[in-house]
Parts: structure tokens; C-alpha cells; sequence
């Protein structure tokens, strides 16, 4: 008897602890306390177009197949790393991917989070070009500042006509770029595939101004080294090329010019934090094979207006209150408790929900849910029905019940562990709102488990050990009669 009333203890905290949690944030800050997906919630969608390279001419073959994977790869991964709340991408066709951002309701701030191509390249200043790049440097300099300026109010730019000076900006930077310097410069096979590590670091105390520092392998390394050793002292710049827009053009000095700078790092100088941090991001998620462009950016709403959710909620309590009601008249006091246990499931579940790291709820999430309370009225079922048959053997109640639990978890286990299987299955061939469904009900089957061989056999135990309530009649109907003897034992053994 002690060890129910310590489960049963158990039992009344994890709930106490979970209507906290759950009704905290609605009562202090009147907010939903789960994290919604894009169907829920809506958010941004923005179509990525891949185009070919020099490398990859066609990308319809199987070479440029495999660089639209590799792209999607580094977009999933740089979203990933941005702490978007589960993000769709996926590809469409054979040229373009689809990425879905919940929450994200401003497509400029999406295309912002998205980041641009992070086609990094490091690139060497031609011989013979000194005198027209230095004239040519002086008059785009302004133009970076100009940018720069900009992008530290970039998250007070809420005016359309500020944000499309921005885009302007930077679209004259890109083709001053191409049409200028790029011809001046050599590439040098040092890219983005030779970066094995960047972040972002303060220039000085003021902390105004920023770097990003980063680490080539070892083949990068040897390439920067040689390019260093040759551009020392000559007064010809390293051009380091952000999807063939200049961003930095560094000098090296002198005293590199017998070994070049060694070590495997270099550092790219004088962003804002934000866009150190973006650099940063890009730079560590991969950078592209291909170059791409945003061909559609545009803002979803919630595939399930607000009424159409409060609808569908309504549905769910009343869905549960007559799965309730079904199970008291049916099953009569295991039936109540039955129903006592499915709240406390209910309520563990939701909130779960909350504590799962990076958990979205999304409409197959609800999905999910649902079916997973149908699975934990299941479990009662199959031990209740159990319980019936040993009644009806003529067992004492203690002995039925503690049988009905012992028979029917076999049953049990094997019917929730095939279905994790198949909800593994899911979340490993699946992707976005299909992942999303199996790791809800994988919760849910989990957590029911709990409630049908922890909750309801603690609450069943507790009842027995009350006299008024331990009678034939309240577990089975038209039980047999038992005899003065059986009930005697039944009143020893609780």
C-alpha cells in the first residue's frame, strides 16, 4: 500500500507540474504556450531557382542533380542553424527548392534569414592592374559604406522604400563588381569547400566593428599560403569575392613574402555584428556548388483560419468527452478511471509538447495527437477486458485486476512497439510536417504507456483498498457470485 500511495503522489505532481506549465504562459502572458507551424500559424515561402555554373552547365544531369541535393543540404542546414521553427525544404522539379518558414511573416526578413549564396572565393589581383584597381576601389568603397550603414538599421528598416534602397544597393554593388573587378582578378581554387571552420570576432573594445575568422583544411592552407607568398609587397590585393561581389581586398606585407601567411586562417574585416554572425552561419553551413536566386518570395497564411481551429479544437474535446462517456458507461468504475487516466495522459502530452527542444505543433501534429489518445483508451480496453474474463473465472478482484494488467501487456507492447517502428520509419524517410506526425504520436504512444500501466493501475489498486467500492458489480456486469472466502482473501491481499 505504500508503494501506491508514493505512484499515486508521483501521479499528482506530474499533473500539478504539467497545468502549470501549460496554463502559466495563457494567465501570465496570455500567449498560446506552443510553438506553431506554418499550417497553424503561417509564415514565408520563397522558391529557390538553382542555376548552372561554369563548372555545372546542365542541370538537368546527373552531376547537376547532385549539386540541387548538395544545395538543398546547405539551405536546410543554414536554416537549421538559424533556430527556425521547423522549416519545409524540399525540392520541386528538377531546378528548384521550396523552403516554408513558420512565424517568418515579413519576406524581407525571410530572404534575410535565408542569407544570400555564400559563394565564397578567394581570389588573386592581376600584375599590371595596381593603378586602375586602386582608382576604381576608391570610387565602390562609398557604396560598401553606404550598405554597411545600412544593414546595422537593418532591423529598423520597417518602411518598403528603405528595404528596397537596401536591395538596390545591393544589387549596384553585385554589377559594379562583375563589371569591374572581376576581370582584374584570378581565381585561385581557394573556396568555400576548403573552410573548415568560421566565426565571428569584435575588432577592438568598442565592439562597432566585426571579422570573421576562418580556418581552411590543409589543401586550402597550401593554396592560401602560395597565393599570400606571391602578393607580398607587390601592392597587389587578395580579393576575397562574396557571390562574385568584392568585399574585401586586403594587401599582404612584405615580411610574408618568403613562406606567405602560414597556419590554415584568415580574417575578412569590418561587418556589423549581424552580418558577421550571417557570414558566420553561411560560411559553417557549407557553401553552394551552384549559384542560385530567389524566384518567388511571398507570404502564406494559415491553411486553417482562426475559426477553422477553434472548430477543429471543439471537435477534439468533444471527439474525447464521448470516448469518456462511452468508457464509464461501458466499463463502469474502470471505465472512470479510465477516463481519470486519459486527462492525466492529456495533459503529460500537451505538455511535452512545450519541453521537446525545437518541438512545432502543426495540423498532422494534432493528427498525431488524436490518434495516439485513441491508442491509450486501447491499452484500457485490452486490460479491462482482461480483467472481465478473470471475474468472470471466478477470481477475487484484486487477482482480476492484477491479471488483466499482467495478461494484456504483452498485447500491449507489442502493438506500441510496432507502431514506433513504423513512426521511426516516418521520421527517417519523411521530412517536415510528415516528421513532425511521427514524432507526436511516438510521444504519445510512449506517454500512454505510462498513464494505462502506471496511473490506471495505481488509481485501480487504490480503489480496491476501499471497502464501499470493492465490489463484483462496479468491474463487471452480472459478475458470479463469490464466496465468503474469496472476498476474505481479496480483503487480506490489498
Amino acid at each position: 500500500m505504500a508503494r501506491q500511495r508514493w505512484l499515486l503522489g508521483l501521479i499528482i505532481s506530474l499533473t500539478a507540474a504539467s497545468l502549470f506549465l501549460l496554463l502559466n504562459p495563457i494567465l501570465k502572458l496570455g500567449t498560446s504556450p506552443f510553438r506553431l507551424g506554418l499550417d497553424l500559424q503561417g509564415g514565408s515561402q520563397i522558391t529557390l531557382q538553382v542555376k548552372p555554373s561554369d563548372t555545372i552547365k546542365d542541370i538537368s544531369s546527373p552531376e547537376g542533380q547532385k549539386a540541387v541535393g548538395d544545395v538543398e543540404r546547405v539551405i536546410a542546414d543554414r536554416v537549421n542553424r538559424l533556430g527556425v521553427s521547423e522549416p519545409l525544404v524540399q525540392r520541386v522539379g528538377n531546378d528548384k527548392i521550396l523552403v516554408q518558414l513558420a512565424g517568418i511573416k515579413d519576406p524581407y526578413e525571410a530572404e534575410s534569414l535565408l542569407g544570400r549564396a555564400a559563394q565564397l572565393e578567394f581570389r588573386e589581383q592581376k600584375a599590371g592592374t595596381e593603378d586602375k584597381f586602386q582608382a576604381l576601389f576608391n570610387q565602390y568603397r562609398p557604396l560598401i559604406n553606404q550598405e554597411t550603414a545600412l544593414r546595422k538599421q537593418i532591423k529598423e528598416l520597417k518602411k518598403p522604400e528603405d528595404r528596397a534602397t537596401l536591395a538596390a544597393l545591393s544589387l549596384e554593388l553585385k554589377k559594379v563588381s562583375q563589371q569591374s573587378f572581376t576581370e582584374m582578378f584570378n581565381k585561385t581554387g581557394i573556396d568555400g569547400r576548403n573552410l573548415k571552420e568560421a566565426f565571428a570576432q569584435p575588432l577592438g573594445t568598442a565592439g562597432d566593428d566585426w571579422q570573421v575568422d576562418i580556418r581552411f583544411d590543409a589543401d586550402g592552407g597550401l593554396k592560401f599560403a602560395d597565393m599570400t607568398k606571391r602578393l607580398a609587397g607587390t601592392g597587389r590585393s587578395i580579393g576575397v569575392f562574396l557571390d562574385d561581389t568584392l568585399i574585401s581586398a586586403p594587401n599582404v606585407g612584405i615580411e610574408f613574402a618568403q613562406n606567405g601567411i602560414t597556419g590554415g586562417g584568415a580574417s575578412i574585416s569590418r561587418f556589423t555584428l549581424d552580418t558577421a554572425n550571417e557570414l558566420a552561419i553561411q560560411f559553417k553551413s557549407g557553401s553552394l556548388p551552384v549559384p542560385i536566386e530567389i524566384a518567388e518570395n511571398r507570404v502564406v497564411g494559415a491553411s486553417l483560419g482562426q475559426d477553422s481551429v477553434q472548430r477543429s479544437v471543439y471537435a477534439g474535446l468533444g471527439g474525447i468527452f464521448l470516448v469518456l462517456v462511452f468508457m464509464v458507461l461501458y466499463y463502469r468504475l474502470p471505465g472512470a478511471i479510465a477516463s481519470i487516466a486519459l486527462v492525466i495522459y492529456t495533459l503529460l502530452n500537451l505538455a511535452a509538447f512545450v519541453l521537446l527542444p525545437g518541438f512545432v505543433l502543426t495540423l498532422p501534429g494534432i493528427a498525431g495527437f488524436i490518434l495516439s489518445v485513441g491508442m491509450a483508451v486501447d491499452a484500457n480496453v485490452l486490460i479491462f477486458e482482461r480483467t472481465r474474463e478473470e471475474i468472470r473465472d471466478g477470481k477475487t478482484l484484486y487477482q482480476s485486476v492484477k491479471g488483466g494488467f499482467t495478461n494484456a501487456f504483452s498485447s500491449i507492447l507489442d502493438s506500441n512497439i510496432t507502431t514506433i517502428i513504423a513512426c521511426a520509419a516516418l521520421y527517417w524517410l519523411g521530412t517536415g510536417l510528415v516528421r513532425g506526425f511521427a514524432v507526436t504520436l511516438t510521444m504519445g504512444v510512449l506517454i500512454s504507456m505510462f498513464t494505462a500501466l502506471t496511473c490506471s493501475r495505481t488509481l485501480l489498486f487504490y480503489v480496491l483498498s476501499i471497502p464501499a467500492l470493492r465490489k463484483p458489480e462496479f468491474f463487471c456486469p452480472n459478475p458470479p457470485a463469490i464466496t465468503a472466502n474469496q472476498s476474505s482473501q481479496s480483503s487480506e491481499v490489498v
